[in-house]
């Protein structure tokens, strides 16, 4: 369910996770356990994409996986620790 009450959301064919977005900054900041300065770094680099709709940065679920998949470490081993 996309939100709307006509079900009109866009492609059928796009996943859930796709068009997930958290509302605001602040609230993926506390998702990956990071400071306000850290967050804001992060997009400004462009290290975590975001979108701005009016005056919110708003960063999508997928973005923040990936993001921390990218920050996987791999052991001595040769596995992702």
């Amino acid at each position: 369910m996309c939100g709307f009450s006509d079900g009109m959301c866009g492609s059928e064919d796009m996943h859930d996770e796709d068009r997930k977005l958290i509302p605001w900054w602040p609230d993926a900041g506390h998702a990956l356990s990071v400071s306000r300065t850290t967050m804001y770094e992060l997009i400004r680099s462009g290290e975590l994409p975001s979108v701005k709709i009016g005056r919110r940065r708003l960063v999508a679920v997928r973005d923040l996986d990936a993001y921390v998949e990218d920050q996987r470490v791999i052991g001595p081993g040769g596995e992702a620790a």
